[in-house]
């Protein structure tokens, strides 16, 4: 009998750490998984142990060299100019000991996903540990060592002939995903995220399009900053269902970056908590839509660790496991327990305040800038 949700965790994800102070901790993971068994939408039976991922899994989208170079970059065997030839060593993407294995770890965990869904024994899944899409083919990039998301996605083009929707909520543009795919008529990728004229990578125009038998199947929409949810969603909902119509995919892939939130410390966007619970739902949509019900969820960005990311990924899996996000207060024990660590005071409900946005006098005319992005995107690509 094919269950209809799985959410797969190790607490070997939290050894992808690259210092004590780096923006990007996998503590969240934790914090999502516990918030989630404590308001009861995650029990035992929902979850999924991982497999660590075989070197010729990963080198399906990664150079040989490259995942050399890691695993030597890791036992501390790596030249610094070797590393910065590999985008490993620098202030971004810091070397760690064990680092091929921690990284490998995160992919084993969405090829682990990927298996359950071919199989037919899941229908939706959710790898929040996972998410990397910054990874390059041959270089590591924006904290991202191995990319995941990438090398799911050719393992489902090489277990079976199926079309893949990739869609990037991510503030930060889905480079690496893109870049692999960039001449695939098979694989659609859609990216919304902030501008590059303010954020890394700096990619991601509404001008990228693909090339060779992939033109028309990359769509980008490089919101300006401090885009707030009306028309975040207004883009994505507009858009994602005008693209799914277009491609019709067999299985949808989301990354879910956690960092267009107004109190990420790292983007310039200014969403709340309202634009994470529609989200995933669109998402679902458009999955039992199309793709008979095949999703397959990851991670991403987040840097609020504290008071965002855990309730953000927690709505993918609460609209995954029953089809709405929660409502309400959180849990008093799993507050209890973790403003004792936390630097900042916890959120009490699963809904930001009114008061949470700050005041952007520009709001109107960030609104009809981002409503003319739409309309050059779709006309770019012909799918009005």
């Amino acid at each position: 009998m094919t269950k209809k949700a799985g959410f797969i965790y190790t607490p070997d994800f939290l050894n992808y750490q690259f210092s004590a102070d780096h923006p990007f901790n996998h503590k969240r993971v934790l914090l999502t998984k516990e918030l989630l068994e404590e308001q009861s939408t995650l029990i035992t039976e929902d979850l999924i142990t991982p497999r660590i991922a075989a070197d010729d899994e990963i080198a399906l989208f990664h150079d040989a060299s490259y995942i050399e170079a890691v695993k030597r970059a890791g036992n501390g065997d790596l030249k610094e100019d070797r590393a910065q030839e590999y985008g490993l060593g620098t202030e971004d993407t810091p070397i760690f000991s064990n680092m091929h294995q921690a990284s490998a770890q995160l992919v084993g965990g969405t090829l682990t996903a990927v298996d359950k869904i071919l199989n037919g024994d899941y229908k939706k899944i959710a790898n929040i540990g996972g998410g990397l899409h910054h990874g390059f083919q041959r270089k590591a990039s924006g904290f991202c060592i191995y990319n995941d998301c990438a090398i799911a996605i050719k393992y489902l083009r090489e277990q079976e002939d199926l079309k893949v929707l990739y869609v990037d909520t991510d503030a930060h543009h889905g480079d690496g995903v893109q870049s692999g795919f960039y001449d695939d008529p098979n694989v659609c990728t859609f990216s919304i995220h902030e501008t590059g004229r303010y954020l890394f990578p700096g990619t991601g125009n509404v001008s990228e399009r693909g090339i060779k038998s992939g033109h028309g199947y990359s769509f980008n929409l490089p919101i300006d900053a401090f885009t707030e949810d009306g028309s975040f969603l207004e883009l994505y909902e507009t858009a994602l269902r005008k693209i799914a119509a277009f491609f019709k995919p067999d299985i949808i892939v989301t990354q879910n970056g956690a960092d267009s939130h107004c109190l990420d410390p790292l983007t310039h966007l200014c969403g709340t908590m309202k634009s994470f619970e529609r989200i995933p739902a669109i998402a679902a949509e458009i999955a039992d839509t199309y793709c008979n019900g095949r999703w397959l969820a990851v991670g991403g960005g987040g840097y609020d660790m504290w008071r965002v990311v855990p309730r953000a990924w927690g709505q993918v899996w609460n609209v995954m496991k029953t089809g709405i996000p929660c409502k309400g207060p959180l849990p008093e024990t799993w507050l209890k327990k973790w403003q004792q660590e936390s630097p900042v005071i916890l959120p009490a409900s699963w809904q930001d305040g009114t008061d949470i946005q700050p005041n952007i006098p520009r709001k109107a005319e960030i609104t009809e800038k981002n409503k003319l992005l739409l309309e050059d995107m779709l006309k770019y690509t012909a799918i009005i």
